[in-house]
């Protein structure tokens, strides 16, 4: 299993995000109900959001960021950064070993 720091940066003034918003967390829902998302949020001051991700490869990830609803309307711009998580909460362990 592969780990993933997705930084989303919004490239379109807030009230657009704010129209959409329910939509990308819908979508973001999918990432959890299958195991794929462990945290996401918006960035502070919010000019973006991070995710914090898992999948057997980066092409997987990108693919299920492709129907983001921010992707799809144009809203925003992705950075994809995978990263070994070699230390962490035991709470996490199983998580993290795709379990």
């Amino acid at each position: 299993m592969k780990h993933f720091i997705i930084n989303i940066t919004y490239t379109v003034p807030l009230s657009k995000i704010d129209q959409i918003l329910s939509e990308h967390r819908k979508f973001l829902q999918e990432g959890y109900n299958n195991e794929l998302l462990l945290l996401s949020g918006p960035r502070n001051p919010r000019t973006g959001g991070v995710v914090l991700a898992r999948s057997e490869s980066i092409d997987e990830i990108k693919s299920f960021f492709e129907r983001d609803p921010y992707k799809i309307n144009k809203c925003a711009v992705y950075e994809f950064i995978e990263f070994d998580p070699v230390k962490h909460q035991p709470m996490l362990e199983n998580w993290i070993l795709g379990k």
